[in-house]
């Protein structure tokens, strides 16, 4: 046997024939293919799959050991470097285990995950340590025991988190073990790195070596995971780029990161777990993460089969002596010593989380000690052990065998008894509260298949169909997962069984995720800035652990830390600015010398000698206060003091000469002053001490007065006020932009949660205790836009003029592609159209940070009914004037004679007002159909506001229903009836005054849909208008039969175009 080749091995027989590598590629897609059939046929049980994989791969190392043929196939595993298989598989698996956990969870926990990996490895390392040196039957070195101890303190945090996740666990317990995990994990691959560089005895470290190694690894790979999760977030959200593309991409940036990382001497592990927390939905295109998380899922799968069955074949290729009854013993005690560690951990953890989460007691305690389930991570980091050993190790292959064992061993057990035991601690049994929340959905669901069956029922294809069989396949019935106890919720159990406040605290996690769904989807839409969106995620996963917290826009603006210190520092430097007023003067007469002094002094170019001046004093300062220099140009530092003094003394004689008492109101010229002063008590001082050189205390005094030279530089900062003013400017403006973007999505939120309400409580009471706290909170927010754009209204209205641009090209890419799924355009166009409107969209970062309002001429052509007609609106130019508000102004009252209308120019700040002379004067002046565009603008806008959901479908483009007449307004008096003929009117809404159903007599006040059981409405009020909107477009006949009956406040009209 050749022993050079055998000290390459990690165990086996090295090969005394050339070796063949061709069939090895054969051999790896066998048991890819063969992992994948297994876990097809046994689904749920991936413990078993991964067993049979092990067996396997032992039974081919034990065939490998004898035969030649089988040892020709697996030989270029054996003689693979054990961190080459590290670097092959590890990037991936420590991606995605840091890309699942959610940083926003991370923070508001840092130091329970911290505590909780301080005290699970320090116990794993003493007791697992203890164990194996006295009870392992190897013998181990000390230091190979030890490092043993380290590999099985690493927890695995897809398996344990899966154990955690079948009974129900917070997402809180996830992140705490997927932390630990994490960095129990980080700190092994720097501290085998360390060995690894350096492969010697630990004691031959130094110590200053080994904290430079520390900090490398932990602060250099932290930050090179950082920017790169700055840089592949720009990368993959390239406009033009496809889906597949990116997941690519991503996953070969990973490897490329990690091994450029290990290249530099770094800890590429680390480097990765920074940039998968870093990374979240946000960060990529919409349904990217999707697409990366299965990609990645796979691949790990694939990883997990071929890890497994390698180290099998590793184990096999071993000599069979070492494996004993003895070796059977040890491993029980070693599974039993690491639960113990994991159980002590838990019990050392609890009272924090218990004072931390409302939810966590002593039953979550039991049922998450058994999460200490290890895995790959662990199998991975043993085969280096030998390598870094005080000893040699004669059968290096039980370290791979005790780690794999224990693995699968806790994935089997410690799986099994999480379930059992959060079953028969009542954890798995779904609250009422829950099960409430849960019967409401299925209704919900319920409610629309049967008005979806109801409408197939009156289509005549359809008619034969067995509709009793399709309502009975179709009916859902209340769903029950494995494990859970489910009781059935009666009436009387939901008006006596649970109280308001647990259910509006279950109500309130639904509205959390409600608003987290809805900040990802405006984001995803490109209403919201991803910026905007993290705070605002951020913000809900920071007070949703809090009981009975509901988000508010005040608690957003804490969670940001808003402007305050920008405000206060832009403030400071205003106090401090430099104003140069001009003096007036007399005329000249004989004062011609004043005359010369009074422009010297206002001239630019004597504040910029002061300045210079002062400059080239630096070096004579800096020589001055180096005592040696100072020894050696005594009298040279004298006279350029002196001529420095001079030039200080000049410069306040003449402005104090021209500007007399206004010289002492600037602050600055105080400041000078002030210099000037101590200059001269200096220049005394030094010119006594040459007298009396024996006077200590002069002397002292003179010195003192020598390092307060260096307030002569400090009015030279006041060329630098302006420049940060304008710094501090961009800053607040960029600022109140976040806090708007912030505050619209907010609400947008709000309004999002209010349409869902129904559906997360069925409780009335409840309901309307949501519902108030959502109007709330929203009518909060809304006073806060008030107060933004009271600050500032032009930064303001360039805000909503992106976010108009947004929504425009946002709606424009959602029916460009619809368009394209139907086939109406060809690929090629709709890529180039598509190129366009997103290339539209990236140049939106570079869009203006404040725009001015509109004027009287920009403003009314953007009026739909004065359709951009030159006699309207030059007409109404005449007689408009601007109107200006604070927030809180009282514009008008409910019940007032009206004065004219307003038309909102920017938001609550100004409004164009026209007098209701004035708009009489136009009504008569043009023709009556002027009115009625009126209304059925008004009349539009408020359907939209309140119906958006039922009339999202609906085409109510103003011009759209002026010239197509696909919705009018319809004008009822007191007891005027108007007939319904739902085939040909979709939708009758309310929009002012109120009717009653003639058939029932229920009212109907607006803004309110009529139901289409209502046949005839009358109005019940002086004026009401209702909006109808026409199922298909009427015939001619129609159009004239339906004349024009408009009826408006102001005055009749009869027209209707």
């Amino acid at each position: 046997m050749n022993s050079s080749n055998r000290s390459d091995l990690l165990c086996g027989r090295s090969a005394d024939y050339l070796a063949r590598k061709e069939y090895f590629p054969m051999f790896v897609c066998s048991i890819i293919t063969v992992g994948g059939i297994l876990r097809i046929f046994l689904r749920n049980s991936e413990v078993i799959v991964l067993t049979i994989l092990s067996l396997a791969g032992f039974v081919i190392g034990q065939l490998a050991y004898h035969l030649v043929e089988v040892h020709q196939v697996v030989y270029p595993l054996l003689k693979t470097p054990s961190f080459s298989l590290l670097c092959y598989f590890l990037p991936i698996i420590i991606f995605m285990a840091a890309l699942e956990v959610d940083l926003y969870i991370l923070k508001n926990i840092i130091w329970q995950v911290l505590l909780t990996t301080l005290i699970s490895f320090v116990t794993s390392f003493i007791l697992i340590g203890y164990v194996v040196m006295n009870f392992n039957p190897e013998a181990w070195d000390p230091q190979s025991c030890l490092l043993f101890s380290i590999v099985l303190a690493i927890t695995d945090p897809f398996y344990s988190v899966n154990a955690l996740k079948i009974v129900g666990g917070s997402k809180m317990y996830s992140d705490i073990i997927r932390g630990e995990s994490l960095i129990v994990c980080g700190v092994t691959a720097i501290f085998f790195g360390m060995f690894r560089s350096r492969p010697m005895h630990v004691t031959l470290f130094s110590e200053i070596h080994v904290l430079m190694e520390i900090l490398k690894d932990i602060c250099g790979s932290t930050l090179c995971g950082y920017l790169c999760s700055r840089l592949i977030p720009s990368m993959l959200s390239e406009l033009h780029s496809k889906m597949r593309s990116n997941v690519i991409l991503c996953v070969s940036m990973v490897y490329l990161i990690f091994y450029l990382v290990e290249f530099c001497g770094m800890s590429g592990i680390v480097a990765l777990i920074a940039l998968g927390l870093n990374l979240d939905s946000l960060s990529f295109k919409p349904r990217m993460e999707f697409l990366l998380t299965k990609f990645l899922t796979m691949l790990s799968s694939v990883y997990q089969n071929l890890i497994y069955t390698f180290f099998g074949i590793v184990i096999g290729c071993g000599e069979i002596k070492y494996f004993s009854f003895y070796t059977v013993v040890f491993v029980v005690i070693l599974f039993t010593s690491v639960n113990f560690v994991r159980m002590l951990t838990i019990v050392l953890v609890s009272p924090i989380l218990m004072r931390w989460s409302y939810e966590y007691n002593w039953r979550w305690g039991f049922v998450i000690a058994w999460s200490g389930i290890k895995g790959i991570f662990s199998i991975l980091m043993a085969p280096d052990i030998h390598r870094f050993a005080g000893q040699r190790v004669l059968a290096p292959h039980m370290f791979i065998f005790y780690a794999q064992v224990i693995s699968l061993l806790t994935m089997g057990i410690n799986s099994y008894l999480m379930s059992e035991s959060a079953r028969l601690l009542g954890l798995c049994n779904i609250t009422l509260p829950r099960q409430m929340a849960i019967q409401n959905v299925i209704q919900h669901i319920q409610k629309i298949i049967q008005n979806t069956i109801t409408l197939f029922k009156t289509e005549k294809n359809l008619a034969n169909v067995n509709w009793d069989f399709v309502e009975d396949k179709t009916r859902i019935r209340y769903m029950t997962w494995p494990g859970t106890k489910q009781f059935c919720v009666s009436p009387r159990e939901v008006e006596t069984s649970p109280t308001d406040a647990v259910l509006i605290e279950e109500a309130r996690l639904h509205v959390a995720m409600i608003q987290t769904s809805s900040f990802e989807k405006q984001c995803n839409d490109g209403i919201l800035r991803k910026a905007a969106a993290r705070i605002l995620i951020g913000a809900v996963k920071s007070y949703c652990p809090s009981r009975g917290k509901f988000l508010s826009i005040y608690d957003v603006s804490t969670y940001v830390r808003a402007r305050s210190w920008l405000m206060k520092f832009k403030n400071v430097l205003t106090y401090l600015g430099y104003h140069k007023e001009r003096i007036p003067f007399p005329p000249p007469g004989s004062h011609k010398l004043m005359m010369f002094v009074y422009h010297i002094v206002f001239s630019e170019e004597f504040e910029y000698v002061g300045h210079i001046v002062t400059l080239i004093y630096v070096y004579p300062l800096i020589i001055h206060l180096w005592p040696m220099a100072r020894e050696l140009n005594v009298s040279t530092l004298i006279t350029l003091n002196y001529y420095f003094m001079f030039v200080c003394i000049l410069q306040s004689s003449l402005k104090i000469i021209i500007m007399k008492r206004r010289y002492f109101e600037q602050h600055w010229n105080i400041l000078e002053f002030l210099i000037v002063i101590i200059g001269i008590i200096d220049v005394f001082c030094i010119y006594f001490v040459r007298l009396r050189p024996d006077n200590l205390l002069l002397i002292q005094v003179t010195v003192m007065l020598g390092y307060l030279r260096v307030i002569r530089f400090l009015h030279i900062f006041k060329i630098l006020i302006p420049v940060l003013r304008k710094v501090v400017e961009v800053m607040v403006k960029k600022r109140l932009c976040m806090m708007f973007h912030i505050t619209k999505g907010y609400i947008k939120s709000q309004e999002d949660t209010k349409l869902l309400l129904r559906q997360i409580s069925a409780c009335d009471s409840v309901y309307q205790k949501l519902q108030d706290i959502l109007e709330t909170n929203k009518r909060d927010a809304v006073r806060e836009l008030g107060l933004m754009e009271h600050e500032d209204r032009d930064v303001v209205i360039a805000v909503k003029t992106e976010q108009a641009i947004r929504n425009v090209i946002a709606k424009a890419l959602k029916n460009l592609n619809f368009l394209w799924s139907r086939g109406i355009i060809d690929k090629h166009e709709g890529s180039e159209v598509n190129e366009v409107l997103l290339t539209k969209i990236k140049a939106l970062n570079n869009f203006p940070m404040a725009i001015p309002p509109p004027t009287a001429d920009k403003y009314l052509p953007n009026i739909v009914w004065l359709e951009n007609k030159y006699v309207l609106i030059d007409f109404f130019k005449e007689r408009t004037r601007l109107a200006f508000f604070d927030y809180g102004d009282v514009i008008c009252r409910e019940g007032d004679r009206a004065q004219g209308i307003y038309l909102i120019v920017s938001g609550m700040a100004s409004a164009f007002f026209i007098s209701v002379e004035d708009l009489y004067e136009g009504l008569d002046a043009f023709w009556p159909s002027l009115e009625y565009k009126i209304w059925l603008k008004l009349a539009l806008s408020i359907a939209c506001q309140y119906f958006k959901a039922s009339l999202e479908d609906e085409n109510l483009k103003f011009q759209s229903c002026v010239m197509d007449n696909h919705a009018y307004v319809e004008t009822l008096s007191r007891y005027v009836e108007l007939p319904i003929n739902n085939a040909t009117m979709k939708f009758v809404i309310v929009v002012y005054g109120n009717v009653i159903n003639t058939k029932t007599e229920e009212p109907y006040f607006a803004p309110c849909i009529i139901p289409k059981t209502c046949d005839q409405v009358q109005g019940a009020s002086d004026l009401s208008k209702l909006l109808i909107i026409q199922a298909s477009d009427p015939d001619k006949d129609d159009n004239t039969n339906l004349g024009a009956s408009v009826d408006t406040g102001l005055r009749m009209t009869r027209e209707r175009k």
